[in-house]
């Protein structure tokens, strides 16, 4: 029976190792961790590698030796390297939750039953009360040994309150991956209590720190996207407040001028303006993608608007019969605007723009091509961080993606691929 604990306890021990030589490697080269969280992991998983590696060798000279006093150093510095992890994790609980760590409440108690633990890890050493080694190199269990398992205990469920009493200040993964951490190693100890011998501590506080490091990783990358959306749709906010002034100058002037020349036109024209209007002015308030036909709304008030300026300089085709998807708001239109901002031209011949959509194996796609001069891909910096503000929309809301190429017979053709999920 102690063979078949002993290999469970070796193998139990190299998987340990290899989970948190993982988590080492992933804690420095992922990029997208706060800085005082990349470092608490960088520290927390080369204590848990000294902390196994130490038990690792322990069994080895446990069972394959009889050094007493190496036996009982490394039993030491296992239990000085895992006892450290706690004070660790707490200080991490209160920078998570926005506290000064100076002088709180909390880390002192932590710090104090630690110093208790400690002091009885040192005492244990010179007596036999705790546990002892004998002279064949056998370890055994004093009457006093819960003592030592006592500030343990009392640090983590010290914590595990403290925990729930912050859990607002937290996000849902945050607080599921702190909770995870406390009670798991917790448990651990209470079978390694019953089943002595078994070292379930090691795999259960590895397995414990590996699942706390991967479910923080995944909340501060979704923060990092949310956090990106937000600066692409406050750029896309920008964009329609700084809403070119000579085309609202035109279209205010053609509407008084259409007023005596053709009143019924001139009503139309200001309703298309509204629509335009608060089309963009209602897309800042919108974080999510929208349905094709609010944007084609848009568009075409747009390009009515337009039409009445420009008159029989601008043709506009739509073939649209595929309509049933969404996609960023301020996608279809401000890429309309460019066509006809770039590609009109008076005294030449009329500007045509087509609008195409299809469903395709993967999804949609909308094809916006015009007669104009074609892409320049250094003509105009502020219209190049348009496309670049509308393609990283695409690519954070709804996973697609915009091309740009210029037609052999002179124009521009736009693509724009949405996945079949939007």
């Amino acid at each position: 029976m102690a063979d078949w604990i002993s290999l469970i306890n070796f193998s139990m021990s190299i998987a340990a190792l290899v989970l948190m030589i993982l988590g080492l490697l992933l804690s420095v080269i992922v990029h997208k961790v706060e800085r005082r969280t990349k470092q608490f992991f960088i520290c927390f998983f080369t204590l848990m590698i000294l902390y196994v590696l130490c038990n690792f060798l322990g069994q080895i000279t446990f069972l394959f030796t009889d050094r007493v006093t190496a036996t009982q150093l490394l039993l030491f510095l296992e239990s000085l390297f895992s006892s450290v992890l706690m004070p660790l994790l707490t200080l991490y609980m209160l920078h998570s939750c926005g506290e000064d760590w100076k002088h709180n409440p909390v880390l002192d108690i932590t710090l104090f039953l630690w110093l208790i633990y400690f002091m009885l890890l040192l005492v244990t050493q010179f007596t036999t009360g705790i546990y002892y080694f004998t002279p064949d190199n056998a370890y055994h269990r004093g009457p006093w040994y819960p003592l030592l398992l006592l500030p343990p205990i009392l640090i983590m469920s010290f914590n595990l309150v403290m925990l729930f009493r912050r859990r607002d200040r937290l996000s849902r993964k945050h607080f599921s991956a702190l909770l995870i951490y406390f009670i798991a190693p917790m448990v651990s100890m209470l079978i390694q209590i019953v089943w002595y011998g078994l070292y379930s501590i090691v795999l259960g506080t590895a397995f414990a720190a590996i699942c706390m490091f991967l479910f923080i990783l995944m909340d501060q990358v979704e923060q990092d996207i949310r956090r990106q959306e937000e600066n692409a749709l406050q750029r896309a906010s920008i964009m329609v407040l700084q809403m070119r002034p000579h085309f609202i100058y035109n279209t205010l002037t053609s509407i008084y001028y259409l007023c005596r020349q053709d009143a019924e036109k001139a009503q139309q024209t200001i309703l298309d303006f509204t629509t335009y209007l608060r089309k963009n002015f209602s897309a800042i308030a919108r974080a999510k993608t929208i349905p094709f036909l609010e944007e084609l709304e848009h568009t075409r008030a747009y390009l009515a608007v337009e039409q009445i300026r420009f008159e029989n300089h601008l043709i506009v085709h739509f073939d649209t019969p595929h309509t049933m998807f969404h996609l960023p708001p301020l996608t279809l239109q401000p890429l309309v605007e460019n066509a006809v901002k770039h590609g009109m031209d008076p005294e030449t011949a009329p500007l045509e723009i087509t609008i195409r959509t299809c469903e395709t194996e993967n999804g949609s796609r909308i094809v916006i091509m015009d007669t104009g001069p074609g892409y320049e891909p250094v003509s105009d910096d502020r219209t190049h961080i348009a496309l670049d503000n509308i393609r990283e929309r695409l690519e954070m809301m709804c996973g697609g993606s915009l091309t740009i190429t210029s037609r052999e017979s002179g124009g521009t053709v736009v693509t724009i691929e949405i996945p079949e999920s939007t």
